[in-house]
């Protein structure tokens, strides 16, 4: 049975919760708003001092300028990072919503101030830029990231527009999908007398009570039914915004700009996509077949996806046991990483526990190349907890390798920051595997990867 906030998981011990006094060391923190004044103070500065020279700076002028634009982007990063953070382990709390909703307003409007310098950057001519990228090493240093910059060319609007659409972005987008996190926080499952969580719900469809799996579906898909004209509203309204954005600036395709990001072209995606379709009949459909016939059925309720095939150990994995077990599948492959790995648990980096108000699912956050990662998981003592730990952990120990690199360079794209993070979980998943004891459990371990891989490519293709 789940835990509930009034049932505490003694046998997963201690989780932690994350101390974020590298960024700020609380919403009063006087250097939270002195570095917001410095923040706006310095974005006019620069804006007073680049807006419309760009394209008459020099190699070296240039250089300087985006050296400048980056130290007030770890800045940015630093502010906005411990206002999001701080706010997503207590959504519930009207005070840190209010303190991140001003936080975003009052950032939107630096944004404004400082949109213009990415555009002119790109209205360089090709042929001058190269040259002075060739001219100046300190320029050339930044070549990666301008680059990425000019692949929007094609589809930036004026200077007017872009300022416009990111003040907007506040009570646009961005409160629409802050609407959808906290509807979600806020919503409790009744599942046999106990009122849960989003995610206390959800852990239940891996139980190996297959009634206690029924009654936790029961509550989902009634609880979301009874906010389904909200959840309509929320995503046809975000998908008129983007189609309205995408024909401002002629995206020839509704995910044109999420392959600009993720730096891949459409003909992989689409290839990716159709192989994934074709391979449904001897895939998914296979395993869930196989899966029913392990478990005595004709067919699979949908709430039996993620349930454990027979004869599985019940048990909690403990928090230290979790730790070790990642951290030992790290060390195996490289001992730096697991050095790496280990300073998040030894220095509070991450949040563990599930609890009302707290964002679902996980993630690691780089926040800023001059503070460090955080991670944050809902962990419940599962070995699919495990493996979004370790999943995590190789986002976090990437953020902190690339963090040399600077604001402008550390970022990556999703098909490689994932591959960081899947890398760390399948170190942890041969681990396990390998200290299997008998084929049961064996079996157990490929049947959850499996069903991970069908819950995180197939089911979303």
């Amino acid at each position: 049975m789940a835990q509930t906030r009034n049932e505490p998981a003694a046998e997963m011990g201690n989780l932690p919760e994350w101390d974020l006094s590298a960024l700020y060391s609380g919403i009063d923190d006087p250097k939270f708003a002195a570095d917001f004044d410095a923040a706006e103070a310095e974005a006019q500065a620069f804006a007073d001092l680049y807006r419309a020279q760009v394209a008459k700076l020099d190699a070296a002028g240039l250089a300087e300028a985006i050296a400048r634009y980056e130290a007030l982007e770890d800045l940015i990063g630093r502010i906005m990072s411990f206002a999001s953070l701080v706010y997503v382990t207590q959504m519930n709390e009207p005070a840190l919503a209010q303190f991140q909703g001003n936080a975003q307003a009052r950032m939107s409007r630096i944004g404004s101030t400082l949109v213009f310098f990415t555009l002119e950057i790109n209205r360089i001519a090709d042929d001058r830029l190269s040259a002075m990228l060739d001219e100046n090493s300190a320029l050339a240093a930044y070549r990666p990231w301008i680059d990425d910059l000019r692949v929007y060319r094609p589809y930036q609007l004026s200077d007017e527009l872009e300022q416009m659409l990111v003040e907007k972005s506040v009570s646009g987008r961005a409160a629409w999908n802050r609407l959808f996190d906290e509807t979600l926080a806020g919503l409790r499952f009744e599942v046999r007398g106990k009122t849960l969580t989003e995610e206390e719900t959800l852990h239940l469809l891996s139980d190996a009570d297959a009634g206690l799996r029924a009654d936790a579906a029961a509550a989902l898909s009634r609880v979301f039914g009874e906010n389904i004209s909200l959840f309509t509203l929320i995503t046809n309204t975000l998908a008129k915004d983007k189609q309205v954005e995408d024909r401002w600036r002629n995206y020839p395709d509704p995910a044109t700009a999420r392959h600009l990001s993720n730096q891949v072209e459409a003909e992989v995606v689409d290839a990716l996509v159709t192989a994934v379709r074709e391979a449904y009949p001897r895939l998914s459909h296979r395993y869930y077949a196989l899966k029913a016939r392990w478990m005595g059925m004709d067919k699979l309720a949908f709430w039996d996806r993620n349930a454990p095939v027979p004869d599985q150990p019940d048990r909690a994995i403990g928090w230290d046991e979790a730790r070790e077990t990642v951290l030992s599948a790290y060390h195996r492959f490289a001992p730096e990483m697991a050095a790496i790995g280990r300073r998040f648990f030894d220095e509070n980096w991450i949040h563990a526990p599930v609890r009302p108000g707290k964002t679902g699912g996980a993630f690691a956050h780089p926040t800023t190349p001059s503070a460090h990662p955080f991670v944050l998981v809902n962990y419940q003592g599962r070995t699919r907890d495990v493996m979004t730990l370790a999943h995590e952990l190789g986002h976090g120990v990437h953020q902190v390798l690339a963090a040399g690199q600077g604001p402008l360079l550390a970022d990556t794209p999703l098909t490689l920051a994932e591959t960081a993070s899947v890398f760390g979980e399948m170190l942890t998943f041969q681990s396990l595997l390998s200290a299997a004891r008998t084929p049961a459990e064996r079996r157990g371990l490929l049947a959850a990867k499996i069903e991970d891989m069908i819950n995180t490519v197939v089911r979303q293709i």
